[in-house]
């Protein structure tokens, strides 16, 4: 298997170049210009379907090199990062070949549409280790600083024994029934629906906050709008007017609980049809000695009660995560100047760049982002049989 050795430069193919290849691009760009990295990002060439509309992309992103043939696109000699931004169905052939020909990968969550796809790309992201070859699994909001801060916390010992989770991640944009059915609502492109889409984001947040894997859950899941009008020839989202109407493959809704290995009870909402939230993700945990609260409509706060305070004094403080000690905070503008949605994509970029330059393991891994597969597939075999509990499959953390 041949190693990189541009240990100067990180040369990063994209493959994808739609809303999630915009903010990926954007993200490896602004990374060296904040950070001081050992190697430093440079992307390079994109690959897509449509040539026309690759070759867009790469003339608004500076991008020297357009491929639309993701197999040739792994092997090329000048690119050392293959970051994954297109649909589930292709997540496990795209980054088994590319860690196969010694490319480091970033690929978008969740990690594959299967337990066993997912098996398979962690078994070959374990055997390219062996060779100095990196992966990763972009569960970005872990580069929230709040929700970073908050990972310390716990870390630290502020909330005391974990006893509650409690994650919600609410949108509303496929509430108007005419919405047209893009790949995301079909099972063979996606996978699942709300619950891969946003709900493995809360598995994974859960996870990285408390250190707590989920051993068990039960669930209930819904798709409201059964039909769709079919999309129209460039697939875009209007539909065209008697193109006629295509089935929803996946929910629309799903609602699990669960109980983690440390002990905690554990409850998971997500839905793409919370009319008037936009991207409303909530984090509450409770301990013993305290608990946190984030919701990323808001995501420069973090709330922190610090139940050891006398009653007198005690109760929920808003923390403005943007001070220099603050997690990745330092690297950007002055104290109270907030940082956005696209910063938590830099900060990622940054991650992974950092790992393949000191030769460390990335986190998320996919190891990590197979454990949420087996997670959103319990939850997804309890819905289908009703059944009260049901035992996530795979190895104990």
């Amino acid at each position: 298997m041949p190693e990189s050795t541009n240990t100067g430069r990180l040369r990063v193919g994209l493959i994808g170049h739609s809303f999630m290849g915009s903010i990926h691009a954007a993200a490896w760009r602004r990374a060296p210009e904040f950070f001081d990295l050992a190697a430093r990002p440079e992307l390079v060439a994109v690959c897509g379907r449509d040539a026309g509309r690759a070759g867009e992309f790469a003339e608004r992103f500076g991008i020297g090199r357009v491929e639309t043939d993701w197999r040739r696109f792994v092997e090329s000699d000048d690119v050392d990062v293959i970051d994954i931004c297109v649909p589930g169905d292709l997540h496990a052939p795209i980054a088994i070949a590319a860690l196969e020909a010694g490319k480091h990968v970033l690929c978008e969550k969740p990690l594959a549409n299967t337990p066993e796809e997912a098996e398979a790309m962690v078994a070959a992201a374990r055997a390219a280790a062996a060779h100095g070859v990196r992966s990763m699994v972009g569960y970005s909001y872990r580069g929230t600083p709040a929700i970073a801060y908050a990972r310390q916390l716990v870390e630290a010992g502020r909330l005391g024994r974990i006893r509650h989770i409690r994650a919600r991640y609410l949108q509303d944009w496929i509430v108007d029934e005419d919405f047209p059915l893009v790949w995301r609502l079909q099972r063979e492109r996606a996978g699942s629906g709300a619950l891969g889409d946003i709900g493995a984001h809360l598995v994974d947040m859960a996870a990285f906050v408390t250190g707590q894997r989920l051993r068990e859950v039960g669930a209930m899941t819904e798709t409201f709008v059964k039909q769709r009008p079919l999309p129209d020839a460039s697939g875009g989202l209007s539909a065209t007017a008697g193109a006629g109407t295509g089935e929803v493959t996946v929910d629309d809704a799903a609602l699990f609980m669960g109980r983690t290995d440390g002990g905690a009870l554990a409850s998971f909402e997500a839905t793409r049809f919370a009319t008037g939230r936009k991207n409303a993700i909530q984090l509450e945990v409770n301990g013993a000695a305290g608990s946190v609260y984030f919701d990323f409509e808001n995501l420069n706060e973090l709330w922190f009660h610090d139940h050891t305070l006398p009653a007198a004094e005690a109760g929920f403080r808003r923390i403005h995560v943007t001070e220099p000690d603050h997690p990745f905070a330092g690297a950007w503008w002055p104290p109270g100047h907030g940082l956005g949605y696209d910063h938590v994509f830099v900060h990622q970029a940054v991650e992974f760049a950092r790992a393949i330059a000191s030769g460390a393991d990335p986190a998320p891994s996919f190891d990590d982002g197979g454990y949420v597969q087996r997670v959103l597939a319990a939850v997804e075999a309890s819905s289908a049989d009703g059944s009260r509990m049901t035992p996530v499959a795979g190895r104990r953390p």
